[in-house]
């Protein structure tokens, strides 16, 4: 179709034109019609004078799908959403010709015009095709996709290689994790946990690889963190010293993801009333031990809870200005047991997490690369090696010191735009309760 986006108007003033798009709001007035249609560079203002286009707008409800022509004039008068949201505020089409391009829409039960998407977030989702279309929610996934591309434009940079994995595996990955499992031709599979044994195998081809793709984990959780199907941003660097070389590339890696975030999606960062935080030279970073410490945690404790970690995101503004923190040195216990363990301390990693926020975002380290390390690892955890065969066994073909990290794509979106709930920032979230739509 030969049409120009709203953001383009102004550069047509005098010409006519051809726009289309949704019908976003109608203001029908005495003597004037405005037509606000949406489209995916903003809103643009039709000016309706003319009695017979009138009555086509007032046969057409919101979201009716439209094509407009008409004369791109100065603005006389803009409704106020068009002043204050795109960049087509300074004109108007006028002398239009209106065309449905498909029937009468059937009305969303909230309206998409308004500043606020007020319907509860049940209601959003039941109606994802539709509430997606609002600022606010389209803002976010435009967040989410500018981020994926930081990622992948940092990485390539760095000489990594982007690669697929099986989503269908064998055996599960995470060691004791719930795994979703299906039937494979009459044979027992999974939904893969994530591409962490694929993407240590590919060190051994290209040294440095990294993935974008689901991941699926059958963890009852029924939080406004966890999803059971999410977005995971992993990589994997072949050649490093311990666990501290991940999380330099790590830090970079987030620095170019929102820099990215900041040329890619400024518009909607202004939509979401974001400012996006600096990642510093130098994230702080703290031993568990300490961290508990700092959390005001038991000793004896394995992992961090929650509210550890919004102490720790506490401590790190307060005591550093940082957003981030690292977290260095968990337990081997509540590790997986491909983690390498730190030499000095063998019942701690040389593993992190790394808390945006005060919550945890990624997790990462330093992995073994050593065949008979794996063996007695998992005969440490009491597991039989043939479910993991074909991984184990590729240690034994040379492998390097490796490490990597995977980053939740959507609940670092919902950090960065202070989302409540992860599904805010989800297109169809999956979850305990939702398969639909």
């Amino acid at each position: 179709m030969q049409r120009i986006l709203s953001d383009q108007l102004t550069r047509h003033a005098g010409d006519t034109v051809r726009i289309a798009g949704w019908v976003h709001r109608r203001r029908l007035l005495k003597s004037v019609a405005f037509l606000i249609v949406r489209d995916a560079a903003g809103l643009a203002q039709v000016v309706v004078t003319d009695p017979a286009v009138r009555a086509t707008v007032e046969a057409l409800p919101e979201e009716t799908v439209v094509e407009v022509t008409g004369t791109v004039v100065a603005r006389r008068g803009a409704a106020a959403e068009v002043a204050a949201a795109t960049a087509s505020a300074g004109v108007e089409l006028t002398d239009p010709a209106v065309r449905p391009l498909g029937p009468p829409a059937v009305p969303p039960p909230f309206d998409l015009y308004r500043p606020l998407l007020t319907a509860g977030l049940p209601t959003q989702l039941d109606n994802a095709p539709v509430a997606l279309r609002h600022p606010s929610r389209s803002a976010a996934l435009r967040v989410s996709a500018a981020a994926v591309a930081g990622f992948r434009a940092a990485l390539d940079a760095r000489r990594f290689v982007e690669i697929q994995t099986p989503k269908v595996v064998a055996s599960s990955t995470e060691s004791g994790a719930n795994v979703f499992a299906l039937d494979w031709f009459g044979r027992p599979a999974y939904l893969a946990q994530s591409p962490q044994f694929y993407k240590q195998l590919m060190v051994g081809v290209f040294e440095r690889v990294y993935e974008v793709g689901p991941v699926f984990r059958a963890e009852p959780h029924d939080t406004v963190r966890h999803l059971a199907q999410y977005t995971s941003l992993d990589a994997e660097l072949g050649f490093v010293t311990d666990h501290r070389d991940v999380m330099a590339v790590l830090r970079d890696t987030l620095a170019g993801m929102l820099d990215a975030v900041g040329d890619r999606a400024g518009a909607a960062l202004a939509t979401l009333g974001v400012d996006l935080p600096a990642v510093p030279a130098r994230i702080p970073a703290v031993q568990f031990t300490e961290a508990l410490e700092i959390a005001g945690g038991p000793a004896d404790e394995s992992d961090l809870a929650p509210a550890h970690e919004r102490a720790l995101g506490e401590w790190a503004r307060r005591e550093h200005g940082s957003e981030f923190v690292f977290v260095t040195g968990y337990p081997m216990a509540k590790r997986p047991f491909y983690t390498h363990p730190d030499p000095a301390r063998p019942t701690y990693s040389n593993g992190f997490d790394l808390l945006f926020r005060g919550m945890e975002l990624v997790t990462g380290g330093q992995r073994l690369h050593r065949h008979a390390d794996y063996l007695a690892a998992l005969a440490a955890r009491g597991e039989p090696v043939e479910p993991y065969a074909g991984y184990v066994d590729a240690f034994r073909r040379g492998m390097p010191p490796h490490g990597g990290f995977a980053i939740g794509l959507e609940r670092f979106v919902a950090r960065l735009t202070n989302a409540p709930n992860v599904r805010e920032v989800t297109a169809f979230p999956r979850d305990l309760h939702r398969l639909t739509p």
